[in-house]
């Protein structure tokens, strides 16, 4: 019934958005709700189109889901359904297996040090890559560093993950990190996961504390522990065909405001994470540091894995993220 329901509100919104303003609106869709900074980039990103533009374009954006979630957002963009997607960094992996290593663990020290990396070769390597699925990456905006959340207790080092039940979006290296840690990870649609936690069917999750606070999960799970332990970008996506059916003037016009909309967007993901731990607190939410060197070394062997399947590749990323 939920999938019926989910197929009839995006039937409607894709009705809607047809019938306005044809061939003229980009459509953005993504899974943020009203609060989230990725929330209000895309707003911003609509003001900034019209006025590059002189008016040719407008953006009608899609939030909450209301396009489906981050992987049938992916289809929609291939399609051609929509046009734009802010979306998730372990969804567009699975298109675009690449992607996902910019999640292996403890890659990045600072959020400076991932968009310094993202916005040179690295991100234009992996540009290439989706232009081979049919997608095209036009920016990344930010996701986070992420923390572990528990019902009952706080995690303070890899032997306190042992055994947990612990949802993760459908992202290979996430599951692999928490399958290293002894846990029993397992993906679930972020759309779910407040559901999923109430009913018990895991013990807890992890997310930035932007997320966290923006859906309310410390209200499930108030033990927030700061692990830091995986990193994850919002690639901006627009669908290829769309994309080179624009004119040169076009396409800079939404690449610039996709970027002016991302620096926006990361600099209140980093505010915002450093802002919330204290509201968090304020809520009820039970912080906990963690033994950092003994996280390191228990998620070392992951990176066996991906140097095998991505040799060269992560050569680069590995040598972009130490400069």
């Amino acid at each position: 019934m939920k999938t019926i329901t989910k197929t009839i509100v995006a039937a409607g919104v894709a009705s809607a958005i047809t019938t306005s303003a044809f061939a003229d609106t980009i459509v953005f869709a993504h899974g943020a709700n009203q609060g989230n900074p990725r929330y209000e980039a895309a707003e911003m990103f609509a003001t900034l189109v019209p006025q590059c533009t002189a008016g040719k374009y407008d953006v009608q954006v899609a939030p909450s889901a209301t396009m489906g979630d981050d992987a049938e957002q992916l289809i929609s963009a291939q399609a051609g359904i929509i046009n734009m997607s802010a979306n998730s960094q372990g969804t567009t992996a699975q298109i675009v297996p690449e992607v996902g290593t910019l999640g292996l663990p403890f890659l990045f020290e600072s959020e400076s040090d991932v968009w310094r990396v993202l916005d040179g070769e690295i991100g234009e390597i992996l540009d290439e890559k989706a232009q081979n699925s049919g997608l095209k990456i036009i920016t990344f905006w930010d996701n986070g560093f992420r923390n572990v959340t528990h019902t009952q207790k706080s995690i303070q080092t890899p032997e306190d993950i042992e055994g947990m039940k612990i949802r993760t979006p459908p992202d290979e290296v996430a599951l692999d990190i928490f399958e290293a840690l002894g846990a029993n990870p397992a993906p679930l649609a972020w759309s779910e996961l407040p559901t999923a936690l109430r009913s018990g069917a895991f013990d807890g999750q992890e997310n930035p504390l932007t997320n966290i606070y923006s859906a309310k999960l410390h209200e499930i799970t108030p033990y927030i522990s700061m692990t830091g332990h995986q990193y994850q970008s919002t690639p901006v996506i627009a669908g290829l065909a769309w994309w080179e059916s624009l004119d040169d003037a076009t396409q800079n016009c939404v690449t610039n405001a996709a970027k002016q909309a991302g620096w926006y967007q990361r600099g209140r993901n980093m505010f915002e994470a450093k802002r919330l731990k204290a509201v968090l607190e304020s809520e009820g939410a039970i912080f906990s540091d963690v033994d950092y060197n003994a996280f390191v070394k228990a998620t070392a062997p992951v990176y066996d894995k991906y140097e095998i399947q991505y040799g060269d590749f992560l050569k680069k990323l590995k040598q972009a993220s130490e400069q």
